[in-house]
This record gives C-alpha cells, structure tokens and sequence, in this order.
C-alpha cells in the first residue's frame, strides 16, 4: 500500500503573547530595585524615629509645610483614584502614569514632613495655647474629639510606616512585568494607601487650629 505522500508540516508554536506589551519592563533590574526599596525604606524608618528627638535650628519658617504635606496627600488620593479608574478601564499606561504619579507625590510628601518635624516641635490637639503642654481644661475641652483624634493619627501614622516598602515592592513587580504578584499585592495595598492619603489632610485639618 503506497504510503500517503501528503506531508504533515511541522509548525513551530507561535511566541507567548507577553501581557500588556505597551509596558515597558525591567525583569533584569528586579533584585537591584527590590534592594533599593529595602534600603530606602529603612533609611525612612530611621530618620521617623530619629526626628522625634532632634530638633534642628533653620533661619527659615517652615510653618506653611504642615498645608503643603495635607495637599500633597489630598493630590495623592486623587490619583490613586484614577488609577483605579484607568486600570478598570483596561487603560494600563494611564494607570501606571496615575500610580508613579501617586508615588511622586507620596515621596515628596515624605521628604516636606521629614523636614517639618525635624524644625518645628509637635503640635498637640487640644494645645490651645500653643505652649507644647495640654493643661487639664485643655484635654477636658477636647475629650469628645480626642480620641477619634488619636484613632485616626495613631492608625494613619502606623499604616504610613508599615505600607512604604509594599507600595515599593508592589510597583518593582510592575517594573519586572510580574504582573499577577502585582495584581496580589496591589489588592490590599492600594485600599490601605488610599486611606492613609485620605486620613493625612483629615489630620491636619482637626489640628489646624493648634498650629502657630
């Protein structure tokens, strides 16, 4: 019996379809990023604790800081809202341009607070006076508000500090087109990102008052 002598032809796979091609990515930079991201993010906790007791002299009046750093919080909310936006939409460079803008505007934030706290002493709620110190009629003034004062510092100040290196670890898995880690990431970190950015310019308006 004569053997067919139609030929089947082999037929290499066609190459994977890499997600979000209209991405650029750095796979090959990963781990530097990721040490970077360690780094920096140690260097910021430092200099948190280091702040709280050095007080240095400057010769220029920092007093409009504590306004610029609830702006840059309220601007950093606002784009960490389109960025949800975009990214529903399936719009991935607008995305990722509204998040390294969100991340911009959070470390220029973390650089104007550094050098408030590190000029000016704190400013306590309630300190009518202004003098550093709550008298009694001055915490009985405010004994309804204060704790939900404190509730929303002590939570915003904590997740501020624990969130740093995610929200870096969650944009170096952008970088390295690690894209479903990233979604992983992403789906806790950018609510709790966004809450801190919100609760930033609440605090600052309940301490309006005490500024000098």
């Amino acid at each position: 019996m004569a053997k067919n002598s139609s030929l089947t032809l082999e037929t290499k796979p066609a190459p994977e379809r890499r997600a979000h091609p209209e991405l650029p990515i750095y796979p090959e930079k990963e781990r530097l990023l990721r040490t970077a991201t360690y780094i920096f993010s140690a260097v910021v906790l430092i200099l948190v604790f280091v702040m709280r007791e050095v007080t240095l002299e400057v010769d220029w009046n920092v007093n409009f800081l504590p306004a610029v750093n609830a702006t840059l919080n309220g601007l950093t909310a606002v784009a960490l809202l389109f960025s949800l936006y975009f990214v529903k939409q399936g719009e991935y460079v607008k995305h990722r341009n509204a998040n390294a803008t969100a991340l911009g505007l959070s470390v220029l934030f973390l650089l104007c607070y550094v050098a408030y706290h590190f000029t000016t002493p704190e400013v306590l709620y309630g300190d009518a006076d202004q003098n550093g110190v709550l008298s009694e009629a001055e915490r009985l003034a405010v004994s309804g508000s204060r704790p939900w004062y404190l509730v929303i510092l002590i939570s915003h100040i904590t997740l501020a500090g624990i969130l740093l290196p995610f929200i870096l670890l969650t944009t170096v898995r952008a970088l390295a087109g690690k894209w479903t880690l990233h979604r992983r990431m992403a789906r806790w970190v950018w609510p709790l990102w966004l809450y801190v950015a919100i609760t930033g310019p609440v605090v600052y308006l309940m301490l309006r008052s005490y500024y000098p």
